[in-house]
């Protein structure tokens, strides 16, 4: 890991959209066909600048971007976090928008790291900035709907039985589930259908490079459930299941000395 690496939010060092901008096929193209995500990564340098960070190394040499989101919730029907995890949250923060709903809460919704700088540490860097965002804006909780690393080489097992696996510290045995306990997160529950990621098959064929020529579950690499697949309708979905993941954020520490 760099020591020359620097993470800025937009909102204090605006200039870093075009740093940002130079990061490119960070995720598979089907995880980038999420309809909800058209709530939030369009307008996200304009409403919520002080929700995206950029990790760079000087002078303008971009590897990792973070993004959170704020909502409310705790009260009327938002009383537990939401089955459809990541689409969810990114909906209730819409909502909250439009209607003028002060938020409560901070969402993570994603960390991306350049391929060729992935293994060194950097997603718990990333993770570490998120926190000291989080409670620079002055929120207390950062919950987070998390996609398990490796769950992709397992796709039959269920999210509820692969998320709750530990190694013999306690730990999860997933890397990145890992690396939010080890930040101090604790697992809420599994949010089964986080993103919903619809398509033709045209679009699915283009999105994978996979035939898609036959009726039923389709393991498609990257994806960390099977996708199903419907020749007869001509559609094609995947139901992402993630797991909410809860962290408390400490506030900054009064200093009670006297002039």
């Amino acid at each position: 890991m760099s020591e020359n690496l620097i993470v800025e939010p937009l909102d204090r060092r605006p200039e870093l959209s075009a740093v940002a901008d130079k990061l490119e096929h960070l995720w598979p193209p089907f995880m980038q066909q999420d309809p909800t995500a058209n709530l939030y990564y369009p307008d996200a340098e304009r409403n919520h600048p002080e929700h995206v960070l950029v990790a760079y190394e000087p002078p303008d040499v971009p590897v990792a971007l973070a993004y959170t989101v704020p909502f409310a919730f705790g009260t009327g029907p938002r009383t537990e976090l939401p089955d459809d995890g990541w689409d969810g949250v990114i909906r209730w923060a819409a909502q909250d928008r439009d209607r003028g709903t002060a938020p409560t809460h901070v969402s993570a919704l994603e960390i991306s790291i350049r391929p060729d700088r992935r293994g060194q540490g950097l997603a718990a860097v990333m993770l570490a900035a998120m926190h000291e965002n989080v409670r620079r804006l002055g929120f207390t909780e950062l919950v987070a709907p998390v996609r398990p690393s490796a769950k992709h080489q397992e796709p039959h097992t269920p999210m509820s039985e692969y998320a709750y696996r530990t190694r013999p510290d306690g730990l999860p045995a997933d890397p990145w589930l890992r690396v939010h306990a080890r930040a101090g997160a604790e697992i809420v529950k599994v949010a089964p259908r986080s993103m919903v990621i619809p398509g033709t098959l045209a679009d699915w064929r283009r999105w994978t490079g996979l035939p898609f020529d036959r009726s039923g579950d389709v393991v498609v690499p990257n994806a960390l459930v099977p996708v199903h697949c419907s020749v007869e309708h001509d559609h094609v979905v995947y139901v992402e299941p993630n797991v909410w993941m809860r962290h408390a954020i400490a506030p900054h520490p009064v200093n009670t000395a006297s002039a």
